[in-house]
């Protein structure tokens, strides 16, 4: 298993998935490789997690 170099799917910049993170993702039992760079995942990640409410509960303790 060698490093591969990968483009970006959201700024087409090229990233290289190493052979490590290529064995991390098969014991893991990930079967795609990852289509973004380590900075677009980050950005997505924490455009997703600002999304959410701040309210931990989810909503569900409300007291009616």
């Amino acid at each position: 298993m060698a490093d591969k170099t990968i483009s970006c799917k959201d700024c087409n910049t090229d990233f290289v998935f190493t052979e490590s993170e290529q064995a991390f993702y098969k014991e893991k039992g990930f079967d795609n490789e990852p289509q973004r760079c380590p900075s677009c995942r980050k950005a997505r990640k924490q455009q997703r997690n600002s999304g959410r409410s701040s309210n931990r509960d989810g909503g569900f303790n409300k007291k009616w």
